[in-house]
């Protein structure tokens, strides 16, 4: 839980601020770009939460140029087939928060949430006692997430998993 502790009194925007470190279960970025990368959520609903995100700071999706609209969607498609065969989720939430009232936690940077999602996965212990519960160390989580797509982007992008 160190890792609460010590991100709770960052200031920018954590996107912004992991772009600029190296990649590693420090700033929990798997996989980089042209236009947008692919990070651990910090605080997963589930095993294997991803969010895909744009360089560019923006809030709304139509600041966005074409190409990375784009290249976020062809993330989006890539990853849940990397989380697929990583952690076998029977479906799949995809999704972006836009603006604080619609639930954004970090409204001022677009992001799309890929959660891998298993029958029964939400529980009494979500809905109830408003505590997640995690099978794995996000530093496992990220070890095999970034181990799997290496992996992928080894077959030009063309290979399934």
């Amino acid at each position: 839980m160190a890792y609460i502790q010590e991100n709770q009194n960052q200031v920018g925007c954590v996107f912004c601020t992991a772009l600029t470190q190296p990649d590693g279960p420090e700033n929990l970025i798997v996989m980089r770009g042209k236009s947008a990368f692919v990070i651990l959520n910090r605080y997963p609903y589930t095993s294997g939460h991803i969010m895909v995100v744009p360089y560019a700071h923006f809030a709304r999706l139509d600041q966005l140029q074409p190409e990375t609209r784009a290249e976020i969607i062809e993330l989006t498609s890539v990853a849940t087939q990397i989380l697929g065969a990583e952690y076998h989720p029977q479906g799949f939430n995809l999704g972006m928060n836009l603006g604080e009232a619609a639930g954004a936690g970090i409204a001022d940077h677009i992001h799309l949430h890929v959660v891998p999602r298993w029958g029964g996965d939400t529980n009494f212990m979500s809905s109830v006692a408003n505590t997640r519960v995690l099978p794995e160390a996000l530093e496992e989580t990220y070890q095999r997430i970034r181990h799997a797509w290496e992996a992928w982007k080894q077959t030009d992008g063309k290979g399934q998993l």
